[in-house]
């Protein structure tokens, strides 16, 4: 439980980030939170030999509506998130979401760039920004380049995110009124745990967490919305085209049945918001 020896590097700013960044190439990682990086490192699964602390760059946490979306710093951790005033009367999913994360300790100080950075399709708020298609901006030496959430997560801890290149900003359009509903629901085995099997639905987009290597939209589940089905017969089509893990928390067959109910108290809940 021991990480092997790194060096350690504080940057002011994106710029100097991304110039520490530029200096070490791929022995280097970012660091935000925490939270997700450091147990990978003491498991040695992880073993950059330099770290960027992005701590003292808060030009990245923000929450601010801009023209037509709602643009988050990258580095806004979680508890600003689910107490955001703005979040809660525009895009309520992302602000119950957000305090869903762990327990206090973790939503003090993890961020949503590095939980979407991370890439687990365990966290809950990768699957919440594709169900709201947020568009990730990405910086580098070349410039900023925007990402959809839909191409952004490529597999397990994999992003579209080239080495040099740091996450900066999450784009999120204001819900048309159409799709004002929305529902989040996970289930664990304890509170603050991940979640064995989760939902994210903003209107008649619905996205799941830990049921593939990346989160995933339920296509049959929304083709079978705009079909004009009942939450309960779109919500059958909820494990179609998913490939679950078979892992000591459940089994593929009983991660599935979660995705069927969890998709069927989603879209109700939905419907009543």
């Amino acid at each position: 439980m021991i990480p092997a020896p790194f060096s350690y590097r504080r940057a002011g700013s994106v710029a100097e980030a991304l110039d520490l960044c530029t200096e070490y190439g791929e022995d280097a990682k970012f660091l935000a939170g925490g939270h997700s990086l450091l147990p990978l490192m003491k498991l040695r699964l992880a073993m950059p030999e330099v770290l960027i602390d992005l701590g003292p760059v808060r030009e990245l946490s923000y929450v601010r509506e801009e023209d037509g979306h709602i643009a988050i710093g990258a580095l806004t951790r979680h508890h600003d998130l689910e107490h955001s005033e703005m979040l809660a009367r525009v895009l309520p999913l992302l602000a119950h979401a957000a305090g869903q994360v762990g327990d206090p300790q973790v939503r003090h100080r993890g961020t949503i760039g590095g939980s979407l950075a991370h890439s687990d399709p365990a966290s809950d708020l990768p699957a919440t920004v594709l169900a709201l298609d947020a568009t990730l901006v990405a910086r580098g030496p070349a410039g900023s380049r925007e990402i959809a959430a839909a191409d952004f997560f490529q597999g397990l801890f994999e992003t579209e995110l080239e080495p040099d290149e740091l996450l900066t900003e999450i784009r999120v359009p204001v819900p048309a009124a159409g799709a004002a509903g929305w529902s989040f629901q996970k289930f664990t085995k304890r509170a603050i745990d991940w979640a064995i099997v989760g939902v994210a639905v903003q209107g008649s987009a619905v996205a799941l967490v830990n049921m593939a290597g990346t989160p995933v939209r339920a296509a049959g589940v929304e083709a079978a919305l705009a079909g004009g089905a009942t939450p309960a017969e779109a919500a059958a089509h909820a494990a179609e085209g998913t490939s679950p893990a078979d892992d000591i928390n459940a089994s593929p067959a009983y991660r599935e049945h979660l995705a069927r109910v969890l998709v069927e108290r989603a879209l109700l809940e939905a419907q009543s918001v």
